[in-house]
């Protein structure tokens, strides 16, 4: 009976998540639960806000009522801005974060994110990007020296590491296997240090030709 093997979990998509000035304290806390969700921390940095960069980050709710106090709470004090990946990265962030009024949270998505950690409307402890396109440009203007290029995905990423890794990476499990080290992850590492096709070659011996000149 032939078994099939699950497909590899290849991160395609990313969104901005930011942990806002009155939870930053819980950022530990609120981190690990992004991790235990299946998500990949890709970027992380811990910054504050002038009022005029909440201005410009939150431009499209410019005009609104609350847009003075929404910048007002956002420029209060430091906040955490990181880069989320895996697959459907967006919509299983907003899922997670639940309503954007805390209150109405705590009433339909009780174990949410907002639910948990946010207050009202406004202060609602996190922010996640609304879809992909808005993702790019809320992550370039948090990480303006990130390079946004497309993640290898579907056969294209199985192509890349048949190439390039797989060959490698199965020699060296091979070869652990019948070494059976105490260490093996060590062991392993070492390996493919060892036997990196692309380790530069280092010329250890001076030919006699060169000795003689």
């Amino acid at each position: 009976m032939q078994m099939l093997m699950p497909e590899p979990q290849i991160f395609v998509e990313r969104t901005l998540a930011l942990i806002k000035p009155d939870v930053v304290d819980k950022e530990e806390e609120i981190e690990d639960i992004i991790l235990r969700s299946g998500f990949l921390i890709v970027q992380k940095r811990k910054l504050q806000f002038s009022p005029e960069q909440c201005s410009n980050f939150y431009a499209e709710q410019y005009g609104k009522m609350f847009f003075p106090n929404l910048t007002a709470y956002m420029s209060s004090g430091p906040l955490v801005a990181m880069v989320l990946a895996r697959r459907n990265a967006v919509s299983y962030w907003k899922e997670l974060l639940g309503p954007s009024n805390s209150i109405k949270a705590r009433r339909t998505h009780p174990h949410s994110l907002r639910a948990i950690y946010g207050t009202d409307e406004l202060r609602n402890a996190l922010h996640g990007s609304l879809n992909i396109f808005s993702a790019e440009r809320e992550i370039r203007f948090m990480f303006p020296e990130v390079i946004l290029e497309p993640i290898p995905a579907g056969q294209r990423a199985r192509d890349y590491l048949n190439l390039y890794v797989n060959p490698t990476l199965l020699a060296g499990l091979t070869a652990l296997c019948k070494e059976k080290p105490a260490d093996p992850m060590t062991w392993l590492a070492d390996w493919l240090i060892e036997h990196n096709p692309n380790k530069p070659k280092l010329r250890h011996q001076i030919t006699e030709e060169e000795h003689r000149e």
